[in-house]
């Protein structure tokens, strides 16, 4: 679609090779070591057990005196032998690093200061912390280990989307957490969960401010070379049928940059005042003249 100036460019960082296999496990060790400071500074201290296994070893914690990174290794063997058997061996290397190494983060960090006694901050800052973390152990195509191998599980088999598919297998978890800490800390719980969701979920689709518009006009043409030569954007052109007169018309479909979206509405409107525009948000676009790096799943 998008208009071609140049010959295609390769990615900056290749998909596979030495390189891209560095930066994967650079960001599985910075993804475990947010996800583990996260989880003391607002968590643990808390006694907000927001799903997972870390949720299970703040329970752990409360219930029997363990020491959470204990549990969480003890947690983390069958949950990795899954993961090498459902995912694959290279998915288990991976699954390995950050199994091991977010307990030992969380082993190594805690001791550190808490920031708030609040509930209500410390389940939104460490959900926003956890969701950080774990967002960048995804993007090095990684796993911390624990109950996020059975939802990348769910997700390939389903299809489901992460976040779901982590809402799903935590429900028990905070379920578990009302009887434990009390109704209240599992409602707590549940906000944690649900911001850590939310940026997962931003991380995985990214913070794009691109759009789509759809024009419909009789004057497609001319609206077309407007945007080729003026925009200095590509376009596609859809074949469509008027739903009440049955006649066939062509749709453009354009994507711009939040800066260009100006710029495209008057064009339109100088050739044809009378389009149809419909501008939309288009949360992550790959390709020639927008994000050239694709990273594999």
């Amino acid at each position: 679609m998008q208009k071609m100036n140049s010959r295609n460019k390769p990615p900056l960082i290749p998909l596979n090779g030495p390189l891209r296999h560095t930066v994967d496990i650079l960001l599985i060790l910075l993804g475990s070591l947010i996800t583990a400071l996260a989880f003391n500074l607002f968590f643990l201290p808390n006694r907000i057990a927001s799903g997972g296994v870390s949720g299970l070893s703040v329970l752990a914690e409360a219930w029997l005196g363990a020491e959470p990174a204990f549990t969480q290794w003890a947690l983390n063997i069958p949950l990795f032998i899954l993961g090498v058997v459902f995912l694959g061996k290279q998915y288990g290397l991976r699954s390995l690093l950050g199994s091991f190494v977010l307990p030992l983060f969380i082993f190594l960090t805690k001791d550190g200061p808490v920031p708030t006694t609040n509930p209500l901050l410390a389940s939104i800052y460490g959900g926003i912390g956890v969701g950080l973390g774990l967002g960048l152990v995804f993007r090095g195509r990684g796993s911390t280990g624990g109950l996020s191998i059975l939802a990348q599980i769910i997700q390939k088999i389903t299809g489901f989307s992460f976040s779901l598919s982590v809402v799903l297998l935590d429900g028990t978890v905070i379920t578990l957490a009302a009887f434990v800490l009390g109704m209240e800390q599992a409602m707590y719980a549940l906000i944690g969960l649900f911001v850590t969701g939310k940026v997962i979920n931003a991380l995985e689709v990214g913070f794009s401010t691109t759009k789509v518009a759809y024009i419909i006009s009789d004057q497609t043409e001319e609206i077309s070379q407007a945007i080729l030569n003026d925009l200095d954007r590509g376009l596609t052109k859809l074949n469509a049928q008027g739903g009440y007169t049955g006649d066939s018309r062509t749709v453009l479909m354009v994507v711009v940059g939040q800066n260009e979206i100006t710029r495209l509405k008057a064009l339109v409107r100088s050739v044809d005042p009378g389009a149809f525009v419909i501008i939309t948000e288009a949360h992550e676009v790959l390709g020639e003249g927008f994000k050239r790096e694709v990273q594999s799943p």
